[in-house]
């Protein structure tokens, strides 16, 4: 998606999990249920990679089990993971996944966007960046960011 170099030239690729059927009661919009991890992972799990393009789930880069929900508390927290612990496009992916659920979320929630332990060496850096509210209102503006996020954001057209 626009990058000349690839950094991570063979990336693992994974089987993407089944699509979660949705019961009679999900569908009546009447009912609040509660957003669990599931709920989370289906929102971001089709983001595309800045870097191929494969979705971050196909990628293993986001994970259902490396996600949060406090429904009652309003947190969410995700954490995910690149595919090399140098990866120039990690604090982009988590903008990606940031602002995909801002989109998506209720704004009662708050959520935690960081990189998983130990998997990136600027790993303290780059959460702070994902932290800072005013980083991220501030890369929304920037057209170039803005362009990138549109493009690993849009969906798959038939």
């Amino acid at each position: 998606m626009g990058v000349e170099k690839l950094e991570n030239p063979n990336p693992i690729f994974i089987q993407p999990a089944a699509d979660r059927l949705l019961t009679d009661l999900e569908l009546v919009d009447d009912v609040r249920d509660e957003i669990d991890a599931r709920e989370i992972f289906d929102h971001i799990r089709n983001i595309k990679d800045p870097e191929y393009p494969n979705t971050l789930e196909e990628l293993n880069v986001v994970q259902e089990s490396l996600i949060e929900v406090s429904d009652i508390g309003n947190q969410i927290s995700v954490e995910f993971t690149p595919t090399v612990p140098h990866c120039s496009m990690a604090t982009l992916i988590g903008l990606c996944i940031q602002v995909k659920l801002m989109w998506c979320l209720p704004p009662r929630f708050k959520v935690d966007i960081r990189i998983s332990p130990g998997t990136h060496v600027s790993e303290k850096a780059i959460n702070k960046q994902l932290a800072d509210k005013e980083r991220v209102a501030a890369a929304l503006e920037n057209a170039y960011l803005l362009s990138m996020l549109r493009q690993c954001l849009k969906p798959d057209t038939l």
